[in-house]
């Protein structure tokens, strides 16, 4: 496993897909993160229960104002397809206010080195759930939850840290 990504550190540049309306599109972390504040919250899995009902919905109801207080961009990741991502945007009517980011090989998630092992239960590896904030594609802020967790990922948590 890799060494956990922690605040001072850069983003990892690579590329990744993108859930749009207009289906999945390239998109680099660079062009994410680079000259931007962003907001940048992980899940384990799309359509997952506490990610759907609590995770998701936060920073849905939470976009407008964490931009108020000068966030650029509010990133959903998760370790699944964009097809997926796409599907669940849409199921929670995400709208235009959150880029929803597929890591569908895990890269990203391994490359910040924030895995999570559930092979045991059928779901390989995922991502930790996690939210950051970045500011130029510098961590200034992460909160990594514990296992089974749901506080200092929650929108509020970080809508509170900015």
């Amino acid at each position: 496993m890799s060494q956990t990504i922690k605040i001072g550190d850069t983003i990892p540049s690579m590329k990744l897909m993108s859930a749009t309306a207009d289906g999945p599109k390239e998109v680099s972390t660079d062009d994410i993160f680079k000259g931007r504040k962003v907001v940048m919250f992980a899940v384990p899995g799309a359509f997952t229960p506490t990610c759907s009902a609590k995770h998701l919905p936060g920073f849905v109801q939470n976009a407008a104002a964490l931009k108020a207080k000068g966030v650029d961009a509010v990133v959903c990741m998760a370790v699944n397809d964009p097809f997926v991502m796409g599907a669940w945007a849409k199921d929670q009517g995400v709208g235009e206010g959150i880029t929803m980011l597929a890591d569908g090989s895990g890269a990203l998630t391994r490359a910040m080195g924030l895995e999570l092992d559930l092979v045991a239960r059928g779901l390989g590896v995922r991502s930790q759930r996690f939210a950051l904030i970045a500011e130029d594609g510098r961590i200034t802020h992460l909160a990594i939850e514990a296992p089974g967790g749901f506080d200092v990922s929650r929108a509020e948590a970080v809508l509170a840290a900015l």
